[in-house]
């Protein structure tokens, strides 16, 4: 890409994200132009998939120079004609129907004029040689993944837009990796109910901190959406790396995720791309399709952290790998044992954070149950009460973020309930909630001490309350909603007493000015 324009005299060279922003904002004109696509949700996952293949094949490039400079043997992972270089670099290349059929179609005429597999076909059939590298992130990405773009001539315009972009500059690339954020977060907007992937960055931030993973440790996401949590461990790792060895093994032995949807998948793969790890580790499968029973010391790690979906249902098959007398419909909860068990126990105790709805803390029945395990074999050592619409517009069910780890059972359980911004009723997508108000908590959490917002309650209070962790501020401000019924029915006449008063002296002022 051109690394500034000429510019007359009071014109100044545009900065790479200035281009780079131009680049995607000419990429979504010509997008909003094809009819078959119908809005966000359709445009992002295309736009995704191209620079995914621009992406892969510039980082081959580079591999196979040098692969060339240590006298080594380089295989591609893909091999021509479906590489970017041959298909898509040449600007006066494959369009119009013949493009469309190369890419949708299983058989299909190739740009070196043979016949073969049309692209799609070719990479979702992608193996790697003993599993695990990049030909079978590559085959399961396109497995979920369709060109809903009807005009072969339009998508020629979108290919030469996307090939301005150098995905071997690192400038480019750290530009580009908080442009695709953004996208994200567009299009969790525009998904309105369907955003369940989303968790607000400054929580994600804030749950990295405090679980404050180390280089050689294991980190899962289980539900990891779009990636928020895997690229935030990410970073906090990178900071850590000093040699060659330390950043294999933040790329190899460090960050695992799960993933069933095919667009989230997508986008976290790519997500992970950009912000430099070469090779995701993402199960495309459901998380939850192993029996608890069968997972034994190899398979735990030590750091998990996770927003599990809220509600939903699963199969009957994923229920039965849970014990009968915890088997729910409620996801969350199903996730929840699955962390329990996931977590290391020796040589260090693993160590979670999880975000939950309201209905976790103070459900019965299998909720309790699940809860009593969580006292009585883990130490369930904070709870962070959020402020009401943290995750809106998505939902207004009230969130709460559980911490724990394998140290031993529950002695007490620390509550810490976060406040709205001084002068704020809630959030709002141009509103949203700031990094700097966990600031408090962070340095709390070091130096606790009962307040005005935090408080602590002893593990066998919470037994002696069939486990019901919906335990309310003891020392903060009365709000209506923790009135008894007599009192809270007073408090309602009383104001409504004012009402008439100040009603009653509005009147008369305004009988005086006649």
């Amino acid at each position: 890409m051109t690394r500034s324009r000429k510019n007359n005299s009071s014109q100044a060279p545009l900065t790479t994200a200035q281009q780079l922003g131009s680049i995607i904002k000419s990429c979504r004109d010509i997008m909003r132009k094809d009819k078959g696509l119908s809005g966000d949700l359709d445009r992002l996952p295309m736009l995704v998939w191209v620079m995914f293949l621009k992406f892969m094949d510039d980082m081959e490039m580079i591999r196979e120079e040098e692969a060339i400079l240590k006298g080594e043997r380089f295989r591609p992972a893909i091999a021509a004609p479906y590489r970017w270089r041959d298909w898509a670099a040449p600007e006066d290349g494959i369009t119009g129907d013949a493009l469309i059929a190369f890419i949708n179609q299983d058989r299909a005429s190739l740009p070196d004029g043979s016949e073969g597999p049309g692209l799609f076909a070719y990479l979702r059939g992608l193996q790697g040689e003993n599993g695990g590298d990049r030909r079978d992130v590559i085959a399961t990405v396109f497995r979920g993944t369709v060109n809903r773009m009807i005009s072969g001539y339009l998508l020629r315009d979108l290919i030469n837009k996307v090939s301005s972009i150098h995905f071997s500059s690192s400038e480019e690339i750290h530009t580009l990796s908080h442009l695709y954020e953004s996208m994200l977060k567009e299009m969790r907007d525009a998904a309105g109910d369907s955003g369940e992937f989303y968790t607000p960055r400054p929580v994600i931030r804030f749950m990295v901190a405090v679980t404050d993973q180390k280089l050689g440790e294991t980190f899962l996401d289980p539900a990891c959406g779009t990636g928020g949590f895997l690229v935030e461990s990410f970073k906090h790792l990178q900071e850590q790396c000093r040699t060659v060895e330390e950043f294999e093994t933040l790329q190899k032995r460090s960050l695992l995720g799960g993933e069933a949807k095919p667009l989230p998948y997508m986008l976290c793969q790519m997500n992970l791309l950009l912000h430099g790890m070469e090779f995701p580790e993402i199960d495309p499968d459901n998380s939850l399709r192993f029996p608890l029973r069968e997972i034994g010391d190899p398979d735990r790690v030590d750091v998990i952290l996770t927003n599990p979906p809220f509600g939903g249902e699963e199969e009957k098959g994923v229920l039965g790998n849970f014990p009968e007398d915890k088997q729910t419909s409620e996801t969350a909860l199903l996730f929840l044992q699955l962390i329990m068990r996931k977590l290391r126990r020796t040589p260090k105790p693993g160590r979670a954070g999880v975000v939950v709805p309201n209905g976790t803390l103070f459900g019965d029945g299998v909720a309790a149950r699940i809860k009593e395990e969580l006292l009585r074999e883990f130490n369930l050592h904070t709870i962070i009460r959020l402020p009401n619409g943290v995750f809106s517009p998505y939902t207004n069910i009230p969130t709460n973020l559980l911490f724990f780890d394998r140290s031993g059972p529950t002695k007490e359980v620390w509550y810490y309930e976060l406040p709205l911004p001084e002068g704020r009723k809630n959030y709002t997508k141009t509103r949203p909630m700031q990094f700097e108000e966990f600031a408090n908590c962070l340095a709390w959490w070091k130096d606790r001490a009962e307040g005005e917002r935090t408080w602590r309650v002893p593990a066998e209070q919470i037994a002696g309350n069939g486990y019901n962790l919906d335990i309310k501020n003891p020392n903060g401000k009365k709000d209506l909603e923790q009135l008894p019924p007599v009192e809270l029915l007073e408090s309602i006449l009383a104001k409504e007493e004012r009402i008439v008063q100040i009603m009653d002296e509005i009147k008369g002022l305004l009988a005086e000015k006649r």
